[in-house]
């Protein structure tokens, strides 16, 4: 889908067709997980700021502009919304459950564990680019245009931060 279509499924969103909506969020529902996962670090609560997202984003429709990147649109709100988490969650006093255990990096599990470690060892504009590339399955082309970068800076971030997970995984392995 194009971002012609999309606008296109934007313009009857706006129109109150909300049969629009399942092709706007299956187009943009996971760059903006994976930037809100970022964040937050809890994959059980990126998807309930996922969905906050997404109904922000639905009452704020009128105030986005036709022509731009809805995309990065909707990582905005999504990221805004996952700093507010992290500040709140500051607040809130510490209880006596286990909260790792619904985050990333159970010993069960080797995927998940390298995003912790990716997480960890990258900077934030390589960790979202690997995610989008790698995890999420977009094409270097798709990630320029979410995140309004130039196709080889996207390129060269990518198989950077490869390069540096690489490293740091077989550093690991050799311990």
């Amino acid at each position: 889908m194009k971002n012609s279509a999309l606008e296109k499924h934007i313009d009857s969103l706006r129109a109150g067709d909300m049969r629009a909506f399942d092709a706007v969020y299956e187009q943009t529902n996971r760059p903006v997980y994976f930037a809100i996962l970022y964040i937050v670090r809890d994959k059980m609560c990126a998807e309930d700021i996922l969905q906050d997202t997404f109904i922000r984003a639905l009452q704020s429709l009128h105030s986005y502009q036709s022509g731009t990147n809805f995309t990065g649109w909707l990582i905005r709100i999504g990221k805004n919304l996952a700093l507010n988490h992290i500040k709140r969650a500051k607040r809130e006093v510490a209880t006596d459950f286990d909260t790792d255990t619904y985050k990333y990096g159970t010993s069960e599990t080797k995927i998940p564990f390298i995003f912790d470690i990716a997480a960890k060892h990258l900077a934030e504009d390589e960790y979202e680019i690997l995610m989008l590339c790698q995890v999420a399955g977009y094409k270097r082309r798709e990630v320029a245009q979410m995140l309004n970068l130039p196709i080889g800076t996207v390129t060269w971030k990518n198989n950077e931060a490869l390069k540096k997970l690489k490293k740091i995984l077989e550093k690991e392995d050799a311990v």
